[in-house]
């Protein structure tokens, strides 16, 4: 039998198989809002098999957004669409989840396709509130961010716990924490960004702390009976940053504030960060996370085979893996992998005449 197409039971869901869809921004909101973009981009990897399907980071503030045209959820006028496609996937049965985000310091920014990182001025939708833990841009073309006060602290973890709100309200089933690949949370985690002197900055204790307390909030205010997942870089690949060993100890934490499942990511903290990439690269980090913090783990990054996806699975490395270019590629990819690993899974009618045999 299939590891990969075994059923994961998290909390009271269980999901299909053991395939998710890693969030991969589109650029292609409307002030925050999802749009008919995202129905149909989303909808192909629940039609496609996949168990569990996340939406882009969505922003739980305005300035919390990677660009002008990212994914909201700072306002409730953001639910109504947002429903329509957790509805839909839910329908050909995926179960949905969300990720709430804010970017920190990278925030602002162009969209890749025009100037990756360019600072997007005021004229042309951008804002001059980029905020981070400490007044350090991430590179030169990035925008120059101001110090979080106190205050603005606690509005962020309160923007966190109300945005889940709305995040149930519309019928999402999971939420995941970003805290990775360089935006606010990983920031505060990191030294090489976080260069705090008060009790968010310094030791591990307290760069962990606003993670944490995000954990808390959401956890406090997300059903019981609803899993929470946070995605973490492991490593910042460069020197003085944030450590594997580091994450081992936060995975721990967080598994005992209830979270379900660690998303183990890697990079995006440091412009001078040094990655050694190959298929299955960040692996590595799931094993290790999921053996020392006895949490679940999904394993992310140049995964594109099945008989790769499934290894990974049925060695105990990780409980799932999240895919992303590959099925942008091949949005049909898990229906493709059951076939080739022998596993029985459910078709779309509407697709059944294709089914190879």
């Amino acid at each position: 039998m299939s590891a990969l197409f075994t059923p994961l039971t998290l909390r009271s869901l269980t999901l299909r198989n053991r395939i998710g869809v890693s969030p991969m921004c589109q650029y292609s909101s409307d002030h925050g809002f999802a749009t008919d973009w995202h129905l149909v981009h989303l909808g192909a990897f629940a039609t496609g098999g996949a168990g569990l399907v996340l939406t882009e980071a969505a922003a739980v503030t305005p300035e919390g957004r990677i660009s002008p045209q990212d994914l909201g959820i700072w306002d409730d006028a953001h639910i109504p669409m947002l429903r329509r496609i957790a509805d839909f996937c839910r329908a050909q049965g995926a179960v949905m989840g969300i990720q709430l985000a804010h970017a920190g310091r990278k925030a602002s920014t162009r969209r890749p396709w025009e100037q990756p990182g360019g600072t997007v001025p005021l004229s042309e939708g951008g804002w001059d509130n980029v905020m981070a833990p400490s007044a350090v841009a991430f590179a030169p073309n990035y925008p120059s961010p101001h110090a979080l006060l106190l205050d603005d602290i606690a509005h962020v973890v309160a923007s966190f716990r109300t945005a889940a709100r709305r995040a149930l309200e519309a019928g999402f089933q999971v939420v995941e924490l970003h805290a990775a690949h360089g935006y606010l949370l990983h920031e505060f985690l990191s030294p090489l960004s976080n260069q705090r002197s008060d009790d968010y900055g310094g030791s591990f204790e307290n760069r962990v702390r606003l993670t944490l307390e995000v954990a808390d909030a959401v956890r406090a205010v997300w059903p019981a009976e609803l899993p929470l997942i946070v995605r973490i870089s492991a490593t910042d690949w460069a020197e003085g940053g944030w450590s594997i060993e580091e994450s081992v100890q936060l995975a721990a934490l967080l598994h005992a504030r209830g979270v379900d499942l660690l998303d183990c990511s890697s990079g995006g903290l440091a412009a001078h960060q040094q990655i050694t990439i190959g298929p299955g690269y960040q692996v590595p980090f799931a094993r290790r996370i999921r053996a020392e913090a006895g949490v679940s783990t999904a394993a992310v990054g140049l995964i594109t085979d099945a008989a790769q996806a499934e290894q990974i699975v049925a060695d105990g490395s990780a409980d799932m893996v999240f895919l992303a270019r590959e099925l942008l590629r091949n949005p049909r990819w898990p229906l493709l992998a059951a076939h080739a690993l022998g596993a029985g899974i459910t078709w779309p009618p509407q697709y059944e005449r294709a089914r190879l045999r």
